[in-house]
């Protein structure tokens, strides 16, 4: 494992510039000698799954290795195969940047942010033709928590849970404006087949065995933000599984 490539950060991006990581993160994800935190059997080991897709394009301050594990494990367990549910979804997300940063309004605690896009297509439309409430739900389980994978990636721990909870608000899908005045009803863009849906995910804390994320999904071409959504996500008890 020493080998893996180092430091964990890549040249940081224009919006970090004066961002300089600590010296404790400045290793190698799972190298070094470090006995803190100590190592403790995990249900999934991102540095374990095989490689899924290119990670090269994607942008961000974090390094390649950790991009590439994120997209591994997206793949792995958010798409699965062609017989796993949401599969066809799952394959049409495409990650642009991947982030970290040390928060000033958090004593300096590190926070990650994902940021991905989807082409919405026939297949996530229900009978009206608009999107699905349970495809964004599916979408925002699977973005929301990438982040927190990323956060265990940078700090050495696992990331990787279950889902415990998800607060959804759908702000605009299928949803109309009445105008007062003269009692006429104009329907907002609503998000149909060709929709594209930037979904941005950012680690909220990380505990023991709970983890939070928060999410928003916006339509790329109004800027209106179509749903919103807290996340929580747990350990397994290893004996459960």
């Amino acid at each position: 494992m020493s080998s893996r490539p180092s430091p964990v950060y890549a040249s940081p991006s224009p919006t970090y510039e004066s961002y300089t990581p600590s010296s404790s993160s400045s290793s190698s994800i799972y190298g070094g000698t470090s006995s803190y935190p100590p190592p403790r059997k995990v249900w999934v080991d991102p540095k374990n799954l095989a490689d899924c897709g290119d990670a090269s394009q994607i942008q961000g301050n974090v390094s390649p290795y950790v991009k590439q594990l994120i997209l591994n494990t997206f793949v792995a367990y958010g798409a699965g195969d062609e017989h796993c549910f949401g599969h066809s979804v799952a394959k049409a997300v495409k990650f642009i940047d991947i982030s970290a940063h040390e928060s000033h309004e958090k004593q300096g605690r590190m926070e990650a942010t994902t940021i991905a896009e989807v082409i919405v297509s026939k297949s996530m439309l229900n009978g009206a033709g608009m999107l699905h409430g349970g495809c964004l739900a599916f979408l925002i389980d699977n973005c929301c928590s990438t982040p927190l994978v990323t956060l265990g990636l940078l700090q050495n721990i696992n990331g990787v849970g279950v889902t415990q909870s998800m607060n959804i608000i759908f702000h605009s899908p299928g949803s109309v404006y009445v105008d007062v005045t003269n009692s006429h009803r104009y329907p907002l863009t609503l998000i149909t087949s060709g929709s594209c849906l930037r979904i941005i995910s950012t680690s909220i804390a990380m505990g023991g065995r709970i983890m939070s994320a928060r999410c928003e999904v916006i339509n790329k071409k109004t800027g209106s933000v179509v749903a919103s959504a807290y996340l929580n996500k747990m350990q397994p008890a290893m004996s459960k599984l």
